[in-house]
């Protein structure tokens, strides 16, 4: 008996959209244009011979798009999790994790012996990357991510509240007892960090800590997390980082945090598209990342 059904993509357009009530959002969830999800919904009209969305004065759903919308959410959620079982067996392939390399050098590496004694029968591979990652088309399976949390479709967990302290060598560190001493100090300067409004730069940050500069600051630029670290650590002048990513480094004392902590609007996320969330491999590394970032 063959079956009459709808176009897949058509309905994943409008489901979308009738989760947003937006075709700009679900075109951003599907990465298209706003033009291609009207015109996959348009089709499906044309196909069912009734209107899906009211559109004057505002974008809302109609009553028989009301009435099912949240059937065809649960019918492909679980065409999801069929596709799944049906790709290559999960276990024999590399947990696949995303992550931005400054994160995976200096946190997730650091720890991974625990991982792998606790899990052997799991191989891990590492993207390390800034960019945002296609999960299917990539391949990945879930994602550290840093930022404000707003993943739309994703599952998303915040990982712990994130601060910017500013770092030197206890070499330098004795002659910085307040933060108007950095006026004359180098002061390292990650312009990697641009893309990101909340983190500040020294002028902002020394505006925080109630210090107006009066004069041009003496600043070394370094393009890369890592780099930025590192020029700290060799005592090349005082820097400003994520906390998370020095914690090692301070417990040791080969570094010491100056002055007071000021407080991050975004942080770092654990994230996965919500199917994966009940594989046992990713479940597993969820489990063993809250744990670490808990200790």
């Amino acid at each position: 008996m063959s079956r009459q059904l709808l176009s897949l993509r058509a309905l994943l357009a409008f489901e979308a959209a009738a989760r947003h009530v937006s075709f700009a959002r679900a075109a951003h969830e599907l990465h298209v244009t706003p033009a291609a999800i009207s015109q996959q919904i348009k089709s499906l009209e044309d196909q069912i011979g009734q209107s899906l969305f009211e559109r004057s004065p505002a974008l809302r759903l109609s009553a028989p798009a009301v009435a099912v919308s949240r059937q065809l959410g649960e019918a492909l959620d679980l065409l999801e999790r069929v596709s799944q079982q049906l790709r290559v067996d999960q276990s024999e392939r590399p947990l696949v994790v995303s992550l931005a390399p400054s994160f995976a050098a200096r946190w997730l590496i650091p720890r991974l012996e625990r991982f792998n004694a606790r899990h052997p029968d799991i191989e891990l591979r590492l993207l390390a990357t800034t960019r945002t990652v296609d999960f299917d088309a990539e391949g990945v399976d879930l994602a550290v991510r840093y930022g404000s949390g707003r993943y739309p479709g994703l599952h998303v967990e915040r990982l712990r509240a994130e601060t910017v302290v500013a770092i030197a060598h206890p070499r330098l560190a004795v002659g910085l007892v307040h933060p108007s001493d950095l006026l004359g100090a180098t002061l390292l300067h990650n312009s990697g960090m641009s893309w990101d409004p909340t983190f500040p730069d020294w002028p902002t940050w020394l505006r925080n800590a109630g210090v107006a500069p009066q004069a041009p600051l003496r600043i070394r630029e370094f393009g890369e997390a890592n780099l930025h670290i590192e020029a700290a650590l060799a005592g090349l002048g005082v820097a400003l980082v994520w906390r998370t990513l020095v914690n090692e480094e301070l417990a040791s004392g080969r570094m010491v945090a100056l002055f007071q902590e000021q407080p991050l609007t975004n942080a770092f996320h654990f994230v996965c598209p919500p199917a994966r969330l009940a594989m046992p491999r990713v479940a597993a590394f969820r489990q063993w990342l809250l744990e670490e970032i808990g200790r």
